[in-house]
Parts: C-alpha cells; structure tokens; sequence
C-alpha cells in the first residue's frame, strides 16, 4: 500500500471555520439539526459523525484530502496510521447501531417521558382557598396569598396520587368553610348588590356604619367567586356595573357633609317599575312622515307629588323631602331679593319642588322625563330622539335658530359668515348624539316639538362662580313653544325646569287633596320683578305679539293679584307611575312603623351629603 506521505496534521492547512463552526449538522437517524457544539443529537442521542466533530476543532479528518478514499491512505500522523489499525484509533467515535438508537429514542421520547418532563417544568398547581391556578415557581398563591401546598411539586402530587387529593380536598374546604364563618357578610352582600343593581343590602351596610370606600379582598373575591374585582370598592363596582342609582348614594356617603341627605328618588326605591315606565316611553315615541321628520309622543303624562306625601308625619315628611329634593338647587332658585320660584306662592301660584337628578351631562334629559314620567332618561332614548330629530329635521329648525341667533348677534354687535352658522349648527347637531354632553337653548326648544307641549324654565339670569362671582348671562330662563307644530297638534299643558348654575332640574307641584279636583297648578308666566318671561326663537315677524302668542299655545289666566300664570292640568297619573309613586311612600310607611310600639326604634340616622351629584350641564 502506497503511503500518501508523512505530512504532519499539524502543518495541514486550515481548515475554513466560518464553513463549519457555524453550521448545526444534522442527525443521521432522526434528521433533528444539532448546535454545531453537540456531540451527540439532542433529539435521540445518536453520535454526531466523526468528520464533523474534526471540523468542530479546526482540523480535517486525520489525512483525508477532500476527494481522497481511505484506500488511498497509508500515513495518517507522525506516528504513521495504516488504514488496518484506522478502525481501532477510531473506536470511541464509532457510528451506533440503529437498535442503539431506537433505544435511545424510546428512552429519551416515549410519550410517558415527555408528558412527565413537560408536567415538571410547566405544570400550575391550584391553591387550596381559592382554586386559582399558579404558575410553579410561585410560593403564594398569586390571587389570595396562600401558601402553595407541601405536596404540589412532589412527584405524588404530580401523579395525582388519590390519598393525598382527597387530603388536600379537604383541607381546601376546610379552609373555605373557615373563611365562610369569618366572613364580613354584610359588606360581602352589599357588594353582590352592587352587582346585581339590589339598593336593600348596600343601604342596610351603609346604615350600620360600613365603609363605602372599603376594598375588596383577593380571599373576598374567591368567597364571592369574583376574581378579577379584587381591590374595588362599592363606589368601583357601582362604576363598572353602571349603577348610576347606587353610585350617587355611595358619593353622598363619602362625601359626608353634614345632614341626612341620601337621594332616594321613587326611580331608585323602585327600580324595575322605573325600567318599565322607560320602556314603556320608548314606545310612545314616532317619527313624523314627510319633510317635517320629527320625533314626537303619543302621551302627555306630567308627574306630580303624591297628596299622601301629606298623610306621613312631619319627621318622616322632613326625611322624605330631603331624599327626594336638591337643596342646593331650590335654595338658590327661590333665595334671596330675585327668587326665581314660589316667590307668589301666598298670591295663589303654586310651590314648586326642585327634584334632585344625575349629572354627567345628562341633568337637561333627566329633568324633562322626571317632570313627565317620574324617571331618569337612563337609557339614553330622549337623547336620540333629540339627536335624530336635529339629524333629519335640521333644515326646519336651522333658519329659525339662525334668525333668532342672529338678533342676539347683532345686539352685541358682531356677527358671523355662513360657514361659520354651519360650523356652530354641526357642533349642536354633534352634542345631542353624545351622552353626557352639556346641551344648549336649541336643544331645549327642539324637546318642546318632541314633547309636543310648551317648557317653561325658570332659572337665574346670570351665572356665577363657586366664589359668587359673576360668570356671564344666563339665557335658558323663558317660554319655549313648539312653533314649528300646528297648534291643534300640540297639549297645551305645559312642564316647568329650573336652571342653576350649569345644571337643570323638574320643578314640579304637589298633588292637591281629592275634595279639590278637578285642578291646575299655576305657574307663573312672569319674573319676580313683574317682567314677562321671554319667548325664545321667535321670529323678527313674531316679535311684539309674545301675549297672544302665549295664549295660542298656553291656557292662560291670571292670579287674584294680577300675576300672569299658565295652567298646568294634573291628571290621573299613569299606571306604572301610580305603582312607582306607591312603592316609594312604602318605603317612608316602613319607618312610621319602626317607631310604633310595642318595639319603638328611632328612625335611622343617615349621614349623606346633598353634593352627591350636582353641578353637569
């Protein structure tokens, strides 16, 4: 056998490390390309080939050229390496059989083998309180802080061993029976409450003295099986469930000025009657056919205090008021030298209560379907009346605002191009569709037209700061009639609101007693000072005719003392509203009688501020 030569490995030429360091080679039984590092295949542990783990180091095979046989070979060091003792210097790299590595493969892949490694390194273990699942390398469990249990990585707890579940089974119920009896469930129920839009359980903790700022618990929320509301507080939850009701008793609470003063509405005492006088609403409402294309009701309902309001005791009538008026809003409508309201109550024009209602925007709404149906427009239907009326009527009610704004325009000497007409328009158009937006004139004289009937605002005339300064005039105060409507079309009975600073609220009378009916509270048509109430959206043509207009649209009469008033009728309320109105006085009847003998127990005392909501538009 001819010797290719006696070349020493050490002077071959290198070899390029770019080519094969940096290359994976691939197994020859399982095909799985290994990291150029490994030896053996990751995948079923067969041996790497010899050529490659030479290269791994820089070197060639021991004196094979490329394109050289092993045939050819005759010296393969210094030492001089025939091809007949080549296979023994090669032993530890020999190729493994293929039963070697199907064994390998059946230890290293079975699906046994593999199910356990990926349940040791990625299995979650259950905490015992709250069943939460937990990543492996949590020591607590993350959602109520109990320790992991002893026997959740050991290898019994893995294999699921029944003794030690039915153990641990119950010790979690152990646990959770403990925590049942520990459990503070009057705050738990005022929670579910919340939730579930019940005022019973969220008044009775409030009235024990609860926290309305508390949070929720992580091992609270695994009691109440609600996870993700860990940390909330009853005013959170009145939030997240959009329980507007709840949420102004909670503020009130917190806000803790002195006086009883929680809101306690009929709405809110009775609240699935509310949702069905509001659905009942929405059916009442149409959509006039042809080039007029306004929204308009079918009922003309105007809602009124109860005369049995009269049949409760003065302390319970103080409480009732309390609840159900805005102090502040009737404090500043009817105090002072310029009263807005009851200011000729003796001279026969009837008392006017300013109702509390929601703020976010929405008071101009609310108050409209309080002084007609009793209810908040909590679903936001007279809103897109509103917004769809000014959509596909726009073009009715555009020249008359225009004209009408444009007086007022050049009374203060200034004035606006088209575009800019166009421009405001759009943005009125605009905030009748966004619920909470704070609305304008034009939006009141647009409800008129839905509401088919004339809205009286009384309200101040100029608005002022929080420190009493003055901000500006305030125009809302006046008649607004539905001119665009023919009269025979329209109820001449019409809703009185009062105007404050940015906020609205449904001034309405009390029921008179029975002996007395058939009768019409009387709403002043005049100021304090004797001035007639402005007319709004009149046109140039119109003005100076405000009397005889007033009586096309407006029974009116006038006062023993000569004060102009409009006849607002009072009818037979609806019949929801009937049952509303009844479930309301029950809840104030319930506590005559906790004070009755044999078992006497004062009246509740309740802490609650009237600031709850106020102050929107």
């Amino acid at each position: 056998m001819t010797n290719i030569g006696s070349s020493n490995p050490s002077s071959a030429p290198p070899v390029a490390m770019s080519d094969n360091i940096d290359r994976k080679w691939a197994c020859e039984y399982c095909t799985y390309e290994n990291f150029p590092s490994a030896i053996k295949c990751t995948m079923c542990s067969g041996p790497r080939p010899f050529e490659h783990i030479y290269r791994l180091h820089g070197e060639r095979s021991p004196g094979l050229d490329a394109g050289a046989s092993l045939d050819n070979c005759s010296s393969l060091s210094p030492q001089g390496l025939s091809v007949d003792n080549l296979h023994e210097h090669l032993q530890p790299l020999r190729i493994a059989q293929k039963s070697d590595v199907a064994q390998s493969l059946s230890r290293h892949s079975s699906p046994t083998n593999l199910e356990n490694s990926r349940r040791s390194a990625q299995a979650k273990w259950n905490c015992q309180l709250c069943t939460f699942e937990n990543w492996p390398r949590a020591i607590k469990c993350a959602m109520c802080g109990t320790a992991q249990p002893a026997s959740s990585g050991s290898d019994a707890h893995q294999a699921g061993h029944a003794p030690e579940l039915r153990e641990n089974n119950l010790e979690a119920e152990r646990r959770l029976r403990q925590s049942r009896r520990n459990a503070d469930w009057d705050w738990l129920n005022a929670c579910v409450g919340v939730v579930e839009g019940d005022p019973a359980p969220v008044e009775a903790y409030l009235a024990a003295g609860g926290d309305p700022a508390r949070p929720l618990t992580a091992a609270e929320c695994a009691l109440l099986n609600r996870s993700s509301d860990a940390g909330l507080t009853l005013v959170h939850l009145a939030i997240k469930f959009q329980r507007e009701d709840l949420l102004a008793v909670l503020l009130a609470q917190i806000e803790g000025a002195g006086g009883s003063a929680i809101k306690r509405v009929p709405s809110y005492v009775a609240p699935e009657l509310a949702a069905d006088i509001r659905r009942h609403f929405a059916t009442t409402l149409r959509q006039r056919k042809g080039g007029f294309a306004c929204h308009y009701v079918t009922e003309f309902p105007t809602f009124t205090l109860p005369v049995d309001v009269n049949a409760l005791p003065l302390t319970v009538q103080d409480q009732l008021m309390a609840e159900l008026l805005d102090k502040d809003a009737q404090e500043e409508l009817e105090g002072g030298v310029s009263a807005v309201i009851n200011w000729a109550v003796g001279a026969g024009v009837s008392r006017l209560h300013a109702l509390w209602n929601r703020s976010a925007g929405d008071c101009l709404l609310d108050s409209v379907m309080q002084a007609t149906w009793g209810v908040f427009d909590r679903d936001n239907t007279l809103r897109r009346a509103l917004a769809e009326t000014l959509v596909h009527a726009g073009h009715i009610f555009y020249p008359r605002w225009k004209e009408y704004e444009s007086s007022h325009a050049s009374f203060l000497q200034y004035s606006l191009d088209e575009a800019q007409w166009e421009g405001d328009w759009s943005s009125l158009v605009a905030l009748a569709a966004q619920p909470g937006s704070s609305l304008e004139q034009l939006h009141v004289f647009a409800l008129a037209h839905i509401l088919r009937r004339p809205i009286l605002v009384y309200g101040v005339k100029v608005v002022k700061s929080f420190r009493g300064e003055a901000l500006g005039p305030a125009r809302f105060e006046g008649v607004y009639l539905p001119l665009l409507w023919d009269q025979s079309f329209c109820s001449r009975c019409p809703i009185a609101l009062g105007y404050t600073r940015g906020h609205f609220s449904a001034l309405v009378a009390a029921e008179p007693p029975a002996s007395l009916r058939p009768r019409a509270s009387l709403l002043p048509l005049v100021d304090g000072d004797r001035k007639p109430l402005p007319i709004h959206f009149l046109l140039e043509a119109e003005l100076g005719r405000e009397p005889a207009i007033l009586r096309q649209w407006i029974d009116v009469s006038e006062t023993e003392g000569g004060i102009l008033v409009a006849q607002q009728p009072l009818h037979k309320r609806p019949l929801l509203v009937a049952q509303m109105c009844e479930e309301w006085l029950n809840h104030y009847r319930r506590l005559i009688q906790m004070t009755s003998a044999p078992f006497t127990r004062p009246l509740p005392i309740q802490d609650y501020s009237s600031e709850g909501d106020s102050d929107c538009d």
